[in-house]
C-alpha cells in the first residue's frame, strides 16, 4: 500500500520565464499575495502521504527561494533546494539525485502549476503504487491539427484519443531512475517525465486531473489565475456562511 511507502516530491522551479516577459522568475510572481511557487509547494506540504519535498531552482535563486519561500511559509517538508540544469529534464534529474535513500515513489511537479488539487496528488500516488508510472492530465477540448511545411495541415488526430499532460507525474523510484539513465545514455531529451519512461516500453497510466491545473507561462495565464483565486474565495465564503448559518 502507498500509505506505507516513502514518497518524495520534486518541484521544478528553474525555468527561464522567457514568455512571461517579467523581470523576475514567474514562480516568484504573487497570486493573491502569495508567490506561485509557494502555492504549488503548499499542496504537497499539506498532503499527508508526502514525506519530503525537493525544490529545484536556478543557482542564483537558491538563497532567495530558501528565505522568501521555504522559511517564510514554514515548509517543513522541504529538505533540499538543489541547482537546476539547462533543460527541465536536467533539473528534474538533479532532484532525483538528491532523493532520500528511503524513497519509494517520486512525484515530479511544475512549480508554475499552483492550482493542482489534493485529490489529483493522491490519485497519482495511488496509481504509481499500483501500476508503477502515471501522468495526471485532462482530455483536450479543442480539435488538434498536425501542421507540416508551409503551414499545411497534415492530419487531424482523433480528439477522443488526445489528452493534455499535466503534473504531478508519478513513478516508482527505480522506474524513473532507469528512464533517466537510458535517456542520458541515448542522448534523448523529452518534454516531460512520462515520455522518458515510455521509452522503456512500460505502460504509463493517465490519471484524470483538473482543468484548473494550469501552467502559468504567459501574462494571459496570470489573468486566468487571478480569476480562479477569486472564484475559489467566493466558493469558500459561501460555504463558511452556510456552515455558520446551521
Amino acid at each position: 500500500m502507498y500509505k506505507n511507502q516513502y514518497i518524495s516530491a520534486i518541484i521544478a522551479a528553474a525555468g527561464m520565464s522567457n514568455r512571461m516577459g517579467s523581470k523576475i522568475n514567474k514562480q516568484f510572481i504573487s497570486i493573491n499575495d502569495k508567490p506561485i511557487l509557494a502555492h504549488a509547494i503548499e499542496k504537497f506540504e499539506r498532503c499527508k502521504y508526502v514525506d519530503e519535498i525537493i525544490v529545484v531552482a536556478k543557482e542564483d535563486e537558491i538563497e532567495y527561494c530558501r528565505k522568501e519561500i521555504v522559511r517564510r511559509y514554514n515548509f517543513n517538508k522541504v529538505t533540499k533546494i538543489v541547482r537546476g540544469g539547462k533543460e527541465r529534464q536536467d533539473s528534474v534529474y538533479n532532484g532525483i539525485l538528491a532523493l532520500d535513500e528511503r524513497c519509494d515513489i517520486v512525484l515530479s511537479h511544475d512549480g508554475a502549476r499552483p492550482f493542482v488539487k489534493m485529490e489529483n496528488i493522491v490519485d497519482g500516488i495511488k496509481s504509481a503504487s499500483e501500476h508503477g508510472a502515471c501522468v495526471v492530465g485532462v482530455p483536450v477540448k479543442d480539435t488538434i491539427k498536425v501542421v507540416g511545411n508551409h503551414n499545411n495541415i497534415d492530419k487531424t488526430p482523433n480528439r477522443d484519443l488526445l489528452w493534455a499532460a499535466q503534473t504531478p507525474q508519478c513513478f516508482k523510484k527505480h522506474i524513473i531512475m532507469e528512464g533517466y539513465r537510458r535517456a542520458i545514455e541515448d542522448g534523448f531529451v523529452g518534454t516531460d517525465d512520462g515520455a522518458i519512461v515510455e521509452r522503456l516500453g512500460l505502460d504509463v497510466k493517465m490519471v484524470m486531473g483538473s482543468y484548473e491545473n494550469i501552467k502559468i507561462t504567459t501574462p494571459e495565464d496570470l489573468i486566468i489565475a487571478e480569476s480562479l483565486v477569486k472564484d475559489r474565495d467566493t466558493i469558500f465564503s459561501r460555504r463558511e456562511f452556510a456552515f455558520q448559518g446551521r
